[in-house]
Order: C-alpha cells, then sequence, then structure tokens
C-alpha cells in the first residue's frame, strides 16, 4: 500500500511527490518469529511432536534470511524466544502464587529469551560464511552453555534436546548427549530452510540451483542428521550385563498448594508411610513381586536425627532403600538430600543435591530480593549444596546413581554418576509445588533423554507424579498419574557399558562452543574485509 503525501502549504514551491510504504516486511517477519517460536514449545512434553522443532528452526531461518542488521535480528530472535518460554514456563505461576503475580514469570521468560535474541544477532555475522547455515545452528546450541550457567546459577530449562524425549534424534544422546543432539535438530531445521531458499530463488531454473553447493550442502544438513540418528537406533544398548533388579518407588501424594508446601513437610512424610505400607501389603499378599530396592521421592521426609519408625518400615521391607529427606546439619543448616537406609543398620551413605532450585531452595540477590517480595526475612534460610559426594552408593549390590529433581537439566550429575560406575540412575523428584501443569512431563523427558546419554535404566521416584521406570533406549515401560498415591514395582536392566557421549563428556559441548565462537570470529574477519573494499572502491570512483 502505497501514500501520497500533498504539499502541506498552498502556493509552497512545488517538489516531487513522496511515497511512503507501509513496512509490512517487518510485520511478516515478526509474525513468522511469533509463530514458530510457539510451534517450537509445541514440540516439548507432553505432546509427541519432536518433528515440530525443527519444522520450527527452519521457520525461524527463513524469517532471518537476509537480514544483514544486528539489531533487527536480535528483535526476532527476541520474540521468538519469548513466545517459547513464556507458555513454556507457565508452571511458575503454579509454583509461586498469585501473591506473587506473573513478574517472575514474565521476568524469567524476558531473561530467557535475550540469548535467543543475541543467537539471532549474532547469526547474522556468519551469514556470508560458507555453510552458513551450520555456524548458525552451532551459534544457537553455543549460547545453551552460559544459560546453564546465567541467571541464577544456571537456568537450562528449554534446551533443544529436551524436545526429543522420543524420535530420530534421540539416539544421537549416545554419541554427543544433550549438546549433539540440540545441534542435529537445528541443523536440521535451518538447512531445510536453506534448501527452501535455494529452489525459490533459482525456480525460473531449477535444475541449476539444486547444482549448486550451497544447495547441494543444505539437501545433506537436513536429510543427515535424521539419517545418522535413525542409523544409530540398533546401537542403543537395553540388555542386562550385569543382571536385572527389581525396584520399587512409592509416590505418597501431596496437596496442590504451590509455595506453601514448605510448611506442610509432616503431610509429605505420612503419606509416603501410608503408600509404603499398602505397597508392602501388596508384597506380603503376593500382589506384586518383591523388591530390591525400595525407593522414596524427594523430601519425602525430614531427618533431624534417629528415625526408629522409618527403621522400622525399611526392615519390614527387608531390603535397602534411597530415601529423599531434608538433612539437618550439625549447625542445624539443611541439605537435600538421598540416604542409604538399611534394613539392619539403619541410615548410612548420603548424597545432598548439588545444583539447588533458585527461589525454592536458595534465594540468590538475597537483599534485593527481600525489597521486592514481603515473604523473604533474616530468618529465612538457604539450604547448603552438596559437594557431590556419595553420588554412587552400592545398595542391593549393586551400583546406583542418582541426581536429584532439577539436577535432571543439567549434564555433569548423570555423567558424573555413570564415569563413577553406576548400573542404574534413579531420579527423587518432588514437583508437586507446580500443580496440574506441564512441569513434571518436561522433566521426565530430560530423565528420557538421559536415558539414552548414558545407556542406563532410569527411575523417577516423585512426591506426586509423575513417576516412571525408563528403559535405557528412553522408553517409559510404567507410570503413574499425577497427584494419586501409588506406587510402581519393575524390574530393570543393570549396564557397565559407558557411550562415547559418557566418554567424551563436556568436550562435546565445548568443542561446539570453540567452533561457534571461531564461525563468529571469522564471519567478523569477513564482514569488516568486506567493508573496507566497499569504502576502497568508493575511494577509486571518486577518484
Amino acid at each position: 500500500m502505497a501514500v501520497t503525501v500533498a504539499d502541506p502549504e498552498p502556493g509552497a514551491p512545488h517538489q516531487p511527490a513522496r511515497t511512503r510504504r507501509f513496512p509490512r516486511a517487518w510485520l511478516l517477519r515478526l509474525a513468522g518469529a511469533l509463530v514458530s517460536g510457539f510451534a517450537y514449545y509445541l514440540s516439548f512434553a507432553p505432546r509427541p511432536l519432536w518433528w515440530l522443532a525443527p519444522l520450527a528452526f527452519a521457520g525461524f531461518a527463513l524469517v532471518l534470511r537476509g537480514r544483514r542488521s544486528f539489531r533487527g535480528a536480535f528483535g526476532y530472535g527476541f520474540a521468538f524466544g519469548f513466545v517459547f518460554f513464556l507458555p513454556l514456563l507457565t508452571w511458575l505461576l503454579d509454583f509461586l502464587g498469585p501473591d506473587f503475580g506473573p513478574w517472575p514469570w514474565l521476568g524469567l521468560s524476558f531473561a530467557l529469551a535475550l540469548y535467543y535474541g543475541l543467537a539471532g544477532g549474532l547469526m547474522t555475522w556468519v551469514s556470508r560464511l560458507p555453510l552458513a547455515p551450520l555456524w548458525s545452528a552451532l551459534i544457537f546450541i553455543a549460547l545453551e552453555t552460559p544459560r546453564a550457567w546465567f541467571p541464577f546459577g544456571g537456568f537450562p530449562w528449554g534446551r533443544v534436546a529436551f524436545s526429543q524425549p522420543e524420535g530420530a534424534f534421540l539416539p544421537l544422546a549416545s554419541i554427543g548427549g544433550a549438546p549433539l543432539v540440540g545441534l542435529a535438530v537445528v541443523l536440521t531445521g535451518f538447512c531445510l530452510a536453506a534448501l527452501l531458499g535455494r529452489l525459490w530463488d533459482g525456480r525460473a531454473a531449477l535444475t541449476t540451483a539444486l547444482r549448486t553447493r550451497p544447495a547441494v550442502f543444505a539437501a545433506t544438513g537436513t536429510l543427515l542428521p535424521v539419517v545418522a540418528g535413525l542409523a544409530l537406533w540398533p546401537t542403543v544398548g537395553t540388555g542386562a550385563q550385569d543382571g536385572e533388579l527389581t525396584v520399587a518407588t512409592v509416590q505418597g501424594n501431596a496437596p496442590d498448594i504451590g509455595l506453601a508446601l514448605q510448611g506442610e513437610r509432616d503431610v509429605l512424610r505420612n503419606n509416603t508411610i501410608a503408600e509404603s505400607q499398602r505397597l508392602l501389603d501388596a508384597i506380603h499378599a503376593g500382589k506384586v513381586p518383591k523388591p530390591g530396592l525400595v525407593l522414596w521421592p524427594e523430601s519425602a521426609t525430614t531427618v533431624t536425627g534417629p528415625d526408629p519408625q522409618v527403621d522400622q518400615l525399611v526392615a519390614n521391607f527387608g531390603v535397602p532403600a534411597l530415601v529423599g529427606a531434608i538433612y539437618e546439619l550439625p549447625d542445624r543448616h539443611l541439605q537435600n538430600s538421598v540416604i542409604a537406609w538399611d534394613p539392619h543398620t539403619g541410615p548410612g551413605q548420603r548424597y545432598a543435591k548439588q545444583q539447588l532450585v533458585p527461589f525454592g531452595e536458595y534465594v540468590p540477590a538475597r537483599k534485593l530480593a527481600e525489597l521486592v517480595t514481603p515473604f523473604l526475612d533474616s530468618e529465612t534460610v538457604d539450604m547448603v549444596p552438596g559437594d557431590g559426594k556419595n553420588q554412587t552408593m552400592t545398595v542391593a549390590g549393586t551400583k546406583v546413581g542418582m541426581f536429584v529433581c532439577y539436577e535432571a537439566a543439567f549434564d555433569y550429575p548423570a555423567r558424573d554418576a555413570v564415569r563413577d560406575g553406576a548400573e542404574l540412575l534413579v531420579v527423587p523428584t518432588n514437583n508437586a509445588w507446580y500443580g496440574e501443569s506441564e512441569m513434571s512431563v518436561q522433566q521426565l523427558a530430560m530423565s528420557r533423554l538421559r536415558a539414552v546419554e548414558h545407556g542406563r535404566s532410569v527411575v523417577v521416584s516423585a512426591v506426586s507424579g509423575v513417576s516412571a521406570i525408563v528403559a535405557p533406549d528412553g522408553t517409559v515401560t510404567s507410570s503413574t498419574g499425577l497427584f494419586t498415591a501409588d506406587s510402581l514395582v519393575g524390574r530393570v536392566p543393570l549396564r557397565t557399558q559407558t557411550t562415547l557421549s559418557d566418554r567424551l563428556g563436556a568436550w562435546t559441548e565445548y568443542g561446539l562452543l570453540a567452533l561457534a565462537i571461531a564461525g563468529v570470529a571469522g564471519g567478523l574477519v569477513l564482514r569488516f574485509r568486506t567493508r573496507r573494499g566497499s569504502v576502497g572502491t568508493a575511494g577509486e570512483a571518486a577518484d
């Protein structure tokens, strides 16, 4: 649409009429970024739409196609990220409740979307390099690394790999972990966008367009990650290598009251004990097999000293238990712990959670937080993080590795446990804070990825659901519902072989980060040379 601007004053000297075009192009791009960001959200659990993630990134890449302005691309990237994180993190509203309002949810979504904005801006610097879709994908995945550090000690929720608990890309986790899975998804989408762009540009001479090197690379980059993932499926080991173990996990349930659950620790304990007794009765009645190991979820009880009631309950099972507990240290500080409880000798080794939940288990920037919320005072004490000791314990004749709740989002806890010899992974968790939201199934998707990444069965033990037994190929063999009292008993294979992902460790992540930095540096050099050449050409023309 064009608008003609008339002379403002009659009798003024005649000037050519000016036309102003309505800026529809940026609005269309903005709409494309928003639609793509929401499509990316839809690829996450509980929806089994893993294939939607690469299509969302293809849409995002088409939005950025031809953009040279860092600021403009930053804006589109931010829009893509903001509309993704807003629905993904709605469980924060359930966690904090109405007293806090929407500001923590909006603020965190805004902060995380800035990473996507930065990714969009940096992509303009590599857009003229050979293999530009690869460099762009590397940038996007590389920025997931600092997101695991900041804000609030790291918040990696919503990583690309967590959208892939099933499907073609999942087997790549056994090779390069979450970073490689994420790169494969983004690269597929970006190469698909590049291929579509080449086809559009060369629509008058289609066969010629398809023969160019960029088009060949785009087609290869679109297909190769998918083909590689499918080809790796047969290599994902699921068989027992050191026998099998029958595991029981107890889900006692909890009231759906969000952050106020902190004042209901006795309710969590009583519910867990009651469900344990029901499970014990079912075992004695022959309704379910006797387990070799019993699991209690995160913060199922509080341990401040000897606990005869838990001693007796574990003795009645006659097998060891791993008890999720809030443990009081001698100085009265608390640690979120998992305690190995022997049926004869009582509590023994203890693992303390290393990666604490900000504003749930500790308060970052406490002095500032006290100014904006009435719920903090000098008597509110932070929990103490663990030092990583006893993350792998030998119980029931099996080396069991553990990571607690929020730690599922970070790469190092499960990797450290497996490299220390864990044959089975367990994940005590308390998702009762987050209501009927998607948070619990989002976290289960992370545990499914970890199962394939490390070639281990994973048992998720939740206070109020979803508890699950996950096979080494990421398949959920049994699970519970939300806010129900229930138990699971299942037989899992014990495995000792480490995956290539375990052996490479963090080198995969840091290698991809180094490549992304090299790409940005190369893009800056090319940009500088291009500008200097343009200035030199203009100077010669003036002469």
